[in-house]
């Protein structure tokens, strides 16, 4: 008997789309981020201590968006909580989510998986 496909087959090689919406962000566990004076802060803990250009502060978004990391979450998630807490549009949202990501895989902060 012959096998028949629902769809299109795809080659062993080919990737798999990837949904930037769903792809798992979390913290890189090699940094140590604290709470001072109501600011956050992140350092890179495989970097020199006297490098000042690895410290990173958030603002307040920021500080909450970075505490949503600790436990993984997908920017579909992050822009589904900004919209909710914020007076932006979902489109608008994401867009930020998008930005801010970005910038935290630029200087290794965050990883995904």
């Amino acid at each position: 008997m012959a096998r028949t496909s629902a769809g299109p087959r795809r080659s062993e090689n080919q990737p798999v789309p990837v949904d930037p919406k769903r792809v798992l962000h979390i913290r890189n566990t090699a940094i140590v981020s604290r709470d001072v004076a109501g600011e956050t802060i992140v350092v890179p803990i495989c970097r020199g201590a006297g490098d000042l250009e690895s410290v990173y502060m958030f603002n307040p978004l920021g500080r909450e968006l970075w505490l949503l990391l600790a436990e993984g979450r997908t920017a579909e998630e992050l822009t589904n909580w900004v919209a909710a807490r914020y007076a932006v549009d979902a489109e608008q949202a994401f867009a930020d989510v998008q930005n801010y990501l970005a910038e935290l895989r630029e200087v290794g902060l965050v990883q995904t998986t």
